[in-house]
């Protein structure tokens, strides 16, 4: 069987492709682009570092794994990326203004002791809710969130589309 005939190995392939390709993009953007993420870009690649190894896993286990694995396996990598979603709808939305940001990165923070000024420049805070890139409008943070909508999209079809060809 052809992995065209099969669609939802064909859905979970494509996302992770997609998520492969975005977090890629993501370290490129740092290290041949030259953006440095600030503490929230940062927070927003721990799902890609979870979701990708278990998507693999299930790829290569795809036809050997008990359904009801598979069904778990799936429900993980699905959780993973809504979380993504989150994560970047959050920090879209602290770009743009709509609520407060962590203190760490956007906040005025704690008062300053004077003994820490010998390590003034010694750390440097990015700034969460101001955008280095836009792309149409958005920012890299809102990209993310579009990405990530569409990676748990085709996950879920993915897992609809495969009970019903079990049922």
């Amino acid at each position: 069987m052809s992995i065209t005939a099969d669609r939802p190995r064909l859905l979970t392939a494509i996302s992770f492709v997609l998520g492969l390709a975005t977090i890629a993009g993501a370290w490129g953007s740092q290290l041949i682009g030259g953006l440095v993420p600030c503490e929230l870009c940062l927070e927003q690649r721990l799902p890609y570092y979870l979701g990708l190894p278990v998507l693999a896993l299930i790829l290569i286990f795809w036809n050997r794994l008990p359904r009801i694995v598979w069904y778990v396996a799936m429900a993980i990598a699905i959780a993973t990326f809504v979380w993504s979603t989150w994560l970047a709808g959050y920090h879209s939305g602290v770009e743009w203004h709509w609520w407060p940001g962590p203190t760490a990165c956007t906040g005025t923070g704690v008062t300053v002791n004077f003994n820490d000024l010998n390590n003034i420049n010694a750390t440097r805070v990015i700034p969460c809710d101001a955008v280095q890139f836009r792309f149409l409008g958005l920012s890299l943070a809102g990209y993310n969130a579009l990405i990530s909508i569409a990676i748990v999209a085709m996950l879920l079809a993915a897992t609809v589309l495969r009970g019903r060809k079990a049922a």
